[in-house]
């Protein structure tokens, strides 16, 4: 199925929705400058956090240890100036350890609530697959519903709230694998991967990373992040665009190798993550090439294949590769 769109932007740049002022722009622009100066080589990956916590998703990291997974956490917070937590996901952790839990103040005699460390702005859940089902059940229902409830009582998390989970491929000796359900409440995944030579060469020889995002200044603030939010939503996708995703979803369930395909959510996920792309790119309208340059990294943890069909990775860039744009 092919999907037609017109030859120029005529029309659609006349969409006056989905614009950022001027200000918020280039505190915009100069964020993502900031981070890319604190996670070195980088610029695509961090362009894709930003999409994540600006779409209103959640990011899954997978790769190996000391590649720079925290510091990208830790500079995203820093530079928005949002509260940052950090968990450290082990075999032994409660779901009480992330929530909160209720304790009894004999002084007053009632139980008072003591919120866990979820209640934050940016949460890094570092090695999300050593926690238990249980405990990795809390975190991801809190994702998806923005609350949690403990003794009967429900609590409001904090808005923004933003979680990147990080998980190592390699070493799976006592971990406990996400359900596809589970990884279906990350709006993107996405691999750091070894740093380029020059990129290296650069973070061998400069400052510790520590010591330079305790010295970082915050060029946004919670509220500019939520008007940001207001701002993706607003971007116009046009009748052609929303066509070419479904396209994309119906091609995802019908695919050599695929044996479950994409769902309607994935589908609103791809929509929504490709506005946050437009608008970091400074347009207020959505492009085929948006959507192109986030599917695998929306679509390939939702998909399931079969045995003998290669990495979820692949199977994406193939369903990618088989629906044409006009």
């Amino acid at each position: 199925m092919a999907a037609s769109f017109p030859a120029s932007d005529a029309g659609i740049g006349a969409v006056k929705t989905g614009m950022l002022p001027e200000r918020l722009k280039k505190a915009l622009d100069d964020a993502q400058a900031q981070v890319n100066s604190l996670v070195l080589g980088k610029p695509h990956e961090v362009r894709l956090a930003f999409v994540a916590l600006l779409s209103d998703g959640h990011l899954l990291i997978e790769d190996l240890p000391g590649l720079g997974k925290t510091t990208l956490a830790h500079a995203l917070a820093a530079t928005l100036g949002l509260e940052f937590q950090r968990v450290q996901f082990t075999s032994d952790l409660l779901p009480a350890d992330i929530v909160g839990v209720s304790v009894f103040d004999p002084q007053v005699r009632r139980f008072e609530f003591h919120p866990g460390p979820i209640f934050t702005q940016v949460l890094l859940a570092d090695e999300i697959n050593r926690a238990p089902p249980r405990t990795q059940s809390a975190l991801l229902e809190a994702m998806a519903e923005h609350q949690v409830t403990v003794d009967g009582a429900t609590h409001a998390l904090p808005d923004p709230f933003f979680v990147i989970a990080t998980q190592n491929p390699v070493d799976l000796s006592g971990t406990y694998p996400l359900p596809d359900s589970q990884l279906d409440r990350f709006l993107l995944r996405l691999a750091l991967g070894y740093p380029g030579e020059d990129a290296e060469r650069e973070l061998l020889a400069g400052h510790d990373r520590r010591a330079l995002i305790a010295a970082t200044r915050p060029r946004l603030d919670r509220d500019d992040v939520v008007a940001i939010r207001q701002a993706v939503s607003a971007v116009h996708a046009s009748e052609a665009l929303i066509a070419y995703v479904q396209a994309l979803m119906a091609r995802s369930r019908r695919h050599p190798g695929v044996r479950v395909g994409l769902s309607p959510r994935a589908g609103l996920a791809l929509l929504r993550a490709s506005k946050a792309y437009a608008l970091l790119l400074g347009r207020n309208h959505v492009r085929p090439e948006d959507v192109q340059a986030l599917f695998a990294a929306v679509a390939a943890h939702r998909l399931v294949g079969e045995a003998e069909a290669g990495s979820d990775a692949a199977l994406a860039k193939s369903i990618l590769h088989a629906v044409a744009v006009d």
